[in-house]
């Protein structure tokens, strides 16, 4: 835990004195690297400080998903999303409430699914490829981040990502990419980097936008422990 306040403490003063948590949106097209970033920010905190509810584990079912032309799943469309479920959860977690999601396993047949606890905590982000697209989201947000990087940087990032982690192999990768991937992040995710309030870009290193983040929240964290004291 932080030296010198309890951060427990302090969300439950928030909450008895109708604060709200610090809300913070994640976003960045595929492979811009959204999760290295959140996982060495949330390194500098611990897990009563802070919350990271994705997206990634509110897809609908592959047989609710929309198919393209030729008949290929689209994953990176706003309706591949449980946009309902994902507002209320949101929702749920800044009244102080737990939420239990089961793990989306990218449809990976040799990834068993687990059950994750998001909790309530003064600072929560909320990342994923249409957090900034979701009105409902985007208007509550008090600070939104955008990862960036090279289109082909991403690119081979996510050929060797979906090779490693979800077995894709290149072929359905680049028709992903091409058809899907690329559409979608002109749609919905690159209009609204002239709106983000932090754009970090991540070519070969995200090290100084991530400190500028960490100082960010430590000094509203600080704040916040003198304004409930």
């Amino acid at each position: 835990m932080t030296k010198g306040f309890d951060t427990f403490g302090i969300f439950a003063a928030m909450i008895i004195g109708n604060e709200q948590p610090y809300l913070v949106g994640i976003v960045g097209g595929s492979a811009s690297g959204k999760t290295s970033f959140i996982k060495a920010l949330a390194a500098h905190f611990n897990a009563e400080q802070i919350t990271v509810i994705s997206q990634d584990h509110y897809y609908v079912p592959i047989e609710h998903q929309m198919r393209d032309a030729n008949g290929m799943v689209n994953f990176d469309l706003p309706g591949s999303i449980d946009r309902v479920r994902f507002h209320d959860d949101v929702l749920r977690l800044i009244s102080g409430h737990e939420v239990y999601m089961r793990e989306y396993t990218f449809n990976n047949p040799k990834v068993e699914a687990e059950i994750i606890c998001y909790k309530p905590a003064p600072v929560i982000i909320m990342e994923g490829l249409f957090v900034f697209y979701y009105e409902e989201i985007r208007k509550i947000l008090d600070l939104k981040v955008y990862l960036d990087a090279d289109e082909n940087v991403k690119l081979a990032r996510r050929i060797r990502r979906d090779a490693a982690e979800r077995g894709y192999p290149e072929q359905e990768v680049l028709y992903q990419w091409n058809n899907h991937v690329m559409p979608a992040y002109k749609a919905y995710l690159e209009p609204f980097k002239a709106h983000s309030d932090i754009i970090v870009t991540n070519n070969t290193s995200f090290s100084k936008g991530l400190e500028v983040l960490i100082h960010h929240l430590k000094a509203k964290m600080a704040w916040k422990t003198d304004s409930v004291l």
